[in-house]
């Protein structure tokens, strides 16, 4: 039996995880959760680095004093963000950014003056989001060009691996949102990063996921007396572990939601898929375990829940995300919609307004309570992913019977019963704790307990119970009714 020690870390909370493996069936048992967040300081939002690595080593305390023989570690976290550390040292140059630092629109504005968007996604697959590490670094040399001389970059999960023990590699999944890669070479783009002026010297060598990563230091292993553990780089993109997860058919095409903060919708494919409607349909090729590619849309997930509920805790601090689906569930449905995507909504804000401002400008209607708002939401993303689903299927000629759905958002069993009547297809959702399972298959697979993508997809199907959705008649028709209308507020 193997035991896999997986830390999660989303953009809202982080968690560690022992995954046990006996006889094809994972069983889990948190060890320990954390909140987590962007954290404000003079103008700019960050990451609170030194507070992230001290949770890890918490996690790593608390799974040892279960008398658990740990066969490895490894983290995943949320993509795009990064760390620079002077070379040769572990000192970081400043705190790591955090993706919804605006700093990066002027980037993106000064970069469009030399290349195109159609000629960067030609060279790297990538959709064009303002949060991507290659306007985050061009922001960065505008501001602190100091910070990039003599100084090694590490995405996310990587540099939390280094103050575990890890190497001054990348991992290639967690690398592939960047936005700087050569999608088919897997590997990063020179030509790109020498186009745009950054230092070819500050990016580390590019290793697969079920990569070994060295093992616990030597300081970690005195500290809780213990014998060295390795540590493996999994699948470090959160999402690129959750597909791994995904209870996908052996045969036949098949399509995920992996819904968290940020809902990613899409399709594992054999080769990236540069073409022109997937440039317009900013469709992304990221970076997927066996070799794939996750060829999929970003959509806004959880995150707008989330600041609805963290702005009405300010006057309502019990309110739950329970009691916010009861008031959609009382609210009359397609009343009114937002674009989930908007870039209005993708800062912290005072969300509830900006909605209702949001929902005004566009002519639908004033003065909406709480409940309309939390409607709106639901019922929009539930639209805007039956067009996106709809936007991949015309795109790669192929027609999905059901969505595959797993994540933290798949508890949200009122949103998945809307999904699953806006897509008029069935929906299988599970398991909720995705992420984790394939950090920890992708252990097992590293350390050899399991011998590849497909046999590690058996051990989801063996462990976790999904639960089915059915469209519910009435609620489609309605759907099918405001399609057009939504499309207005959304496109």
């Amino acid at each position: 039996m193997g035991n896999y020690l997986a830390f999660d870390l989303g953009a809202s909370s982080g968690r560690a995880i022992i995954g046990s493996l006996e006889n094809g069936i994972l069983s889990l048992r948190e060890v320990h959760r954390f909140g987590n967040g962007p954290i404000e300081k003079e103008g700019s939002f960050y990451w609170d680095y030194e507070a992230l690595k001290n949770e890890l080593i918490t996690g790593i305390g608390k799974a040892l004093a279960l008398n658990i023989k740990l066969d490895s570690i490894s983290i995943d976290t949320w993509g795009v963000d990064y760390v620079l550390f002077e070379r040769g040292t572990k000192n970081m140059r400043r705190m790591p950014y955090n993706y919804r630092d605006t700093r990066t629109v002027k980037a993106a504005e000064e970069l469009k003056k030399k290349l195109s968007n159609s000629e960067l996604y030609a060279m790297t697959g990538s959709q064009s989001l303002p949060i991507n590490t290659i306007y985050q670094l061009l922001a960065h040399k505008q501001e602190h060009p100091e910070d990039l001389e003599n100084s090694v970059f590490l995405m996310m999960p990587d540099a939390l691996a280094l103050a575990l023990g890890g190497d001054f590699t990348s991992e290639y999944t967690i690398c592939s949102t960047s936005g700087m890669l050569d999608a088919e070479k897997r590997d990063w783009n020179w030509d790109l990063i020498d186009k745009i002026g950054l230092p070819r010297d500050i990016f580390p060598k590019i290793v697969p996921p079920c990569s070994k990563n060295g093992v616990l230091s030597k300081e970690l292993c005195e500290k809780f007396n213990c014998a060295p553990i390795p540590l493996v780089k999994c699948a470090s993109h959160d999402t690129a572990s959750a597909v791994l997860a995904v209870p996908a058919p052996e045969k036949g095409e098949w399509a995920y939601l992996s819904a968290g903060t940020w809902a990613l919708l899409g399709a594992e494919l054999a080769a990236p898929n540069f073409s022109k409607e997937a440039e317009s349909a900013n469709i992304t090729n990221e970076g997927g375990i066996g070799n794939t590619i996750r060829f999929l849309v970003n959509v806004m997930g959880s995150w707008l829940f989330q600041e609805l509920r963290r702005n009405w805790q300010l006057k309502n601090p019990d309110i739950s995300f329970n009691d916010m689906e009861q008031m959609a569930r009382n609210s009359a449905q397609c009343a009114c919609f937002i674009n989930p995507y908007c870039a209005d909504f993708a800062a912290p804000c005072n969300m509830p307004e900006v909605i209702r401002t949001f929902i005004a400008r566009s002519g639908q209607g004033e003065n909406l309570s709480d409940a309309e708002v939390v409607r709106a939401v639901y019922d929009s993303l539930a639209l805007y992913l039956r067009s996106k689903l709809e936007g991949i299927e015309n795109l790669l000629g192929v027609k999905y019977e059901c969505l595959n759905i797993v994540g933290g958002g798949t508890k949200d069993r009122f949103l998945m019963q809307l999904i699953c009547d806006a897509l008029k297809r069935n929906v299988i959702a599970g398991p909720v704790e995705a992420t984790s399972v394939g950090n920890i298959l992708a252990q097992a697979i590293a350390t050899g307990e399991i011998a590849d993508t497909a046999a590690a997809r058996k051990v989801v199907h063996n462990s976790f119970a999904p639960v089915c959705y059915t469209p519910d008649a009435a609620s489609a028709a309605r759907y099918d009714e405001v399609q057009s209308i939504f499309k207005k507020f959304a496109d």
